[in-house]
């Protein structure tokens, strides 16, 4: 009995079930991965040879792997002193993060300025002269980045900021989707790790207009700014009154309709069927006019 009870509960522990969102997906289609793929590696040839060209310095970058995660894994697997590069898109306030060594970044400024690698293996955060240093060979890297996906990345990518501590770094919600791109960089005679974050909300929306055909602007903010633009009707309204069909059939002219809206109460101004905000009659020379009195909450539906 004994032996029976502990081999099930083996098994009830081997059964045990990970809840999994349908909605939020934690994993890359195969087509999207190889795609991702390639690109990362056209980006890490070209990055690995404008490093050599900026720093003075034999410099080879690799493509790792290439996975989509949670923003909570991605900055678990960082270790706590680093350089993190962080970018702004234009269009959404998603962020993309370039991240790597923070001695590293050091060599850099010091191969820059004519100084040997090799003294420079102190990891510290880097000064506002350093940071315009870095933050130049960056924007090369950007737009090197930005070319290799070939459309995926909005153009205009910025840098937003120089971050040197993952801990107090939050550029995304915990449980937000992101591709991340693992790479190795070689320098000086020593390999070391770096990553390329991206929102996998941008990455994804542009893979899937790409593989159905659909003619998109690859900005994020492009469907939100189109419906910004899109003009609505406005109108007043009373509160209706429920009749039945053989009432309207029935009408005539000069008969009274009595409405369930108190003389006193505003009038509900409305955009389709949506309430936006209260307001009273007035008049604005010889044209008819409104006056807000109160704004209404509007909160997205889900269609039925």
């Amino acid at each position: 009995m004994v032996i029976e009870d502990s081999a099930r509960s083996a098994v009830r522990a081997e059964r045990s079930v990970e809840l999994y969102d349908f909605g939020r997906s934690t994993t890359l289609s195969r087509e999207h991965a190889r795609v991702l793929e390639m690109a990362f590696e056209t980006f890490a040839r070209q990055w690995g040879s404008q490093l050599s060209a900026r720093t003075h310095g034999r410099s080879h970058v690799a493509v790792e792997a290439v996975a989509m995660q949670t923003y909570d894994e991605y900055g678990g697997s960082l270790p706590p002193a680093t350089t993190l590069v962080v970018c702004a898109m234009p269009g959404t306030d998603a962020r993309a993060v370039i991240q790597f060594p923070a001695s590293l970044a050091t060599a850099w400024v010091v191969q820059m300025v004519g100084g040997r690698p090799v003294d420079t293996a102190e990891a510290r955060p880097l000064t506002h002269i350093e940071q315009a240093l870095v933050g130049a060979v960056m924007k090369d890297a950007i737009e090197h980045l930005t070319r290799s996906l070939d459309g995926l990345l909005p153009d205009g990518i910025t840098i937003a900021g120089i971050q040197h501590s993952s801990q107090f770094t939050q550029v995304a919600a915990a449980n937000e989707p992101v591709i991340v791109a693992q790479l190795s960089i070689r320098s000086g005679g020593r390999a070391l790790g770096a990553s390329v974050m991206l929102p996998a909300s941008v990455i994804l929306r542009a893979l899937t207009a790409v593989a159905t055909g659909v003619p998109e602007t690859m900005s994020p903010g492009a469907i939100d700014r189109q419906v910004e633009q899109t003009p609505v009707e406005l109108a007043l309204r009373l509160t209706p009154r429920r009749v039945r069909p053989h009432e309207v059939l029935d009408l005539a002219v000069g008969d009274l309709l009595t409405l369930p809206h108190a003389a006193d109460r505003p009038l509900d101004l409305m955009v389709g069927d949506q309430p936006v905000a209260t307001a009273a009659v007035g008049a604005s020379g010889a044209r008819l006019a409104c006056v807000v009195t109160a704004t209404t909450s509007v909160t997205a539906q889900e269609p039925s």
